[in-house]
């Protein structure tokens, strides 16, 4: 666990306008959601759900990687143990069922590895998002949980901003070019899309609250507890009760989501306990 150094204010950023770390930040860090974002609907088409769901899903590994070298995260077993037990947990869910998937056969097997190369980098992406917003994006440690919640949700705001105000440019050129056509949704279209909104949004904003309040990598596995979640809400729905691998699968992944919560609360424990050693030792040099 590691301090975001980069927000740390000495007396003469006190007086700098913190607006172009903002603005900065905000475009570096939304172009790296995008890209990873994107190669989701690109390879969508390309691959099949279940190469899909399995290949994207693996963005935990990539986050726990990352967070080595730029938060300087130590490398720990049981975190290790975690993420890989969480990554066959997804791929129990997306290959344990015999039954093909509808629309896994109509994936053109002869775009398959192109599609899986896109979502595998964006998987990378991914995680190096989510370790990029814990660098750069978030308050240092020590700052009270309210103040960080607020703290990102404002920057949420800022990645929403910034892509209503940038990211739209390439959409009337693709339209003109030809190369994909748009239309404003209308009727049910437009009303599913609206509560998909809503949802995302809220996904988004609680998933930023907990990437700035605890770590990347426990944030990117507490996101796959949403494959237990819409399997369920599948079978409310449909009444069609999930397969085995199924439930084999979400049942490994809420048992990663445990062991690696119980090891992020073991190494702040550890954090705090060295603290208050180091801050015996120094009450003690001042005595004498």
């Amino acid at each position: 666990m590691v301090e975001s150094a980069d927000l740390h204010l000495t007396q003469r950023d006190y007086h700098r306008s913190p607006v172009p770390y903002m603005l900065k930040t905000t475009a570096f860090v939304t172009t790296a959601l995008t890209i990873a974002g994107g190669s989701w609907y690109v390879a969508v088409n390309m691959t099949t759900a279940s190469d899909l769901t399995a290949i994207y899903n693996c963005s935990a590994f990539f986050a726990y990687a990352f967070s080595v070298p730029l938060l300087g995260d130590k490398f720990r077993f049981d975190k290790v143990f975690s993420v890989i037990v969480a990554i066959i947990g997804v791929l129990v869910v997306a290959y344990g069922d015999s039954s093909p998937e509808k629309g896994d056969g109509a994936a053109g097997q002869q775009n398959r590895p192109l599609g899986n190369i896109i979502i595998g980098i964006g998987s990378v992406l991914y995680g190096l998002y989510e370790v990029l917003y814990k660098r750069y994006a978030c308050p240092p440690e020590g700052t009270s949980a309210g103040r960080s919640m607020i703290f990102a949700n404002t920057f949420g705001s800022l990645i929403g901003a910034f892509t209503l105000l940038v990211l739209w440019v390439p959409l009337p050129i693709l339209h003109i070019l030809g190369i994909e056509r748009f239309s404003f949704p209308t009727g049910e279209v437009a009303r599913v899309l609206f509560i998909s909104v809503i949802a995302n949004a809220t996904f988004s904003g609680s998933f930023l609250v907990l990437i700035s309040l605890t770590s990347p990598v426990l944030s990117s596995v507490a996101a796959l507890l949403t494959i237990l979640i819409v399997g369920v809400a599948d079978w409310l729905r449909t009444n069609k009760t999930p397969s085995a691998a199924s439930f084999i699968g979400c049942i490994l992944i809420v048992v990663a989501f445990l062991l690696l919560s119980w090891s992020t609360y073991r190494e702040l424990e550890e954090e705090r306990r060295r603290r208050l050693s180091d801050v015996g030792v120094d009450s003690d040099s001042d005595d004498e």
